[in-house]
């Protein structure tokens, strides 16, 4: 097996690879083009988000065996042609599943506490405790949309908390002891907290829009720190001008590139209100990319390519 590293990743995955027999290389710098002159040499791909693994890309990769793609899902793969050539696919969401968990619980504990406006204000002198206070996670329904690996950790987070946890899914009988299933109208009813987690696809991308906050029954927090094109920014922040969002913590934009490893070059308009906003809390795509979870994505990934080809 000859195997090309895309991105850099722990280096487990190398040292691993190696012990099964396999042949590394280690391209971080070329272009995907010259990348597609070489591809038909290895039987496997290790990517992260450097670039989108198209039908093109895939027609030219002839002995390709398996992708790797160390993170949550496969949306920069096309994966319905990588099927019909029968391309094996590895993601790892069981690797980064609790960093992202903690992650969105830190994230509305802070919003809740105002935690964030709090230390800028401390930090330039001014000592406003009335204006920060706070409101209590408990007593509160946490609504969470999309409960796979993500969307489980962080109801498991939740249970020391004395809240209602439950969960909206398009597949059913998912519901589990730590959040119950419910239809989409139980969820608008109940939710005052709204946290996403899941993939990016035709029917997530804009799935919050002003159709959804406004059917909403209660003022909400919304969490997302899934796929930032699920969110539309513009409506949003309409939301939040409202008051109908009560706040916002977002670890994924809108206009993020493809690639999540660099920021926007525009700025837009929706953008300079988030972040000039109080009651929003953003952080760069970083909720699953922890010390532990860099460890155990390529783990996971390895594990899953040895039980398939070894």
């Amino acid at each position: 097996m000859k195997v090309l590293h895309l991105d850099t990743n722990h280096e487990l995955l190398i040292e691993q690879f190696a012990e099964l027999g396999f042949q590394n290389d280690e391209d971080y710098t070329s272009t995907k083009e010259e990348v597609e002159k070489k591809i038909h040499l290895y039987d496997g791909i290790i990517i992260r988000s450097r670039f989108t693994i198209d039908q093109q890309f895939l027609d030219k990769a002839t002995n390709l065996k398996f992708i790797g793609r160390v993170g949550a899902g496969l949306e920069n793969i096309d994966t319905e042609h990588a099927r019909f050539k029968g391309v094996f696919m590895a993601s790892a969401p069981e690797g980064n599943r609790n960093a992202v968990g903690e992650h969105t619980l830190g994230m509305l504990l802070a919003l809740l506490n105002q935690m964030c406006k709090a230390d800028r204000q401390v930090r330039k002198g001014k000592w406003k405790r009335e204006q920060n206070r706070g409101f209590e996670l408990e007593g509160k329904t946490v609504g969470i949309i999309g409960y796979g690996n993500m969307g489980k950790a962080f109801a498991k987070k939740l249970k020391g908390f004395d809240v209602e946890v439950i969960c909206y899914d398009i597949i059913g009988g998912v519901g589990d002891e730590n959040a119950r299933q419910v239809g989409i109208m139980e969820f608008q009813q109940r939710s005052d907290v709204v946290s996403l987690h899941v993939p990016q696809t035709e029917s997530t991308t804009g799935m919050i829009n002003s159709e959804f906050i406004k059917a909403l029954h209660k003022p909400f927090w919304l969490l997302n720190t899934a796929r930032g094109k699920c969110v539309v920014t513009k409506d949003l922040v309409a939301g939040l001008k409202s008051g109908k969002v009560l706040g916002a913590g977002l670890d994924v934009l809108e206009y993020e590139k493809k690639s999540f490893e660099n920021m926007f070059v525009q700025k837009p308009k929706a953008f300079k209100y988030l972040r000039k906003a109080n009651n929003v809390l953003l952080t760069p795509h970083v909720a699953g990319w922890t010390v532990e979870s860099k460890e155990k994505l390529a783990q996971t990934i390895v594990d899953k390519i040895k039980e398939r080809f070894c």
